[in-house]
């Protein structure tokens, strides 16, 4: 039994008694750049600074390290991408909820003056990307004590 219609053309119905099918409208999910949107809102990702390197870490979950690209660009920008592919639909499956993101991702993070870029690494493990840009040491000014007379 349907009790809330679609209203936004997607033919699909929510019945306020299964708890399972009690979704949210989501504005974006009629449009061509929805699974683009949501894929780059989901893409979460940490940036630490330690004392030798800014260490970034994205979780990708259920991604191939063939399908994310790590690259600097002009002006010392770091930019992470990929894309998530959607769940192939067969005609005799009935979907109850499509939870998971898809689409392409992208994030760019602006590396500070000290960052090495030529040394960058990247890895992959357990769905975790990690991308270490060691840091330039900071030279301490040479201090020559000078004695005082008099």
């Amino acid at each position: 039994m349907s009790l809330i219609p679609s209203f936004f053309g997607t033919g699909r119905r929510t019945n306020i008694f299964d708890p399972f099918s009690l979704d949210v409208w989501d504005p974006f999910q009629d449009f061509p750049f929805a699974n683009e949107t949501t894929a780059i809102a989901n893409t979460r990702i940490d940036w630490k600074e330690t004392p030798e390197a800014h260490v970034f870490k994205a979780d990708l979950p259920g991604l191939k390290k063939e399908e994310v690209k790590v690259e600097i660009e002009e002006g010392r920008v770091l930019q992470i991408s990929g894309e998530r592919s959607k769940e192939k639909e067969d005609k005799g499956d009935t979907w109850h909820r499509m939870e998971r993101s898809s689409g392409r991702f992208l994030r760019r993070f602006r590396l500070p003056e000290n960052a090495k870029l030529e040394q960058v690494k990247a890895s992959m493990e357990n769905g975790v990307l990690t991308v270490t840009v060691p840091k330039e040491e900071v030279k301490k000014p040479d201090v020559k004590p000078i004695q005082i007379t008099g």
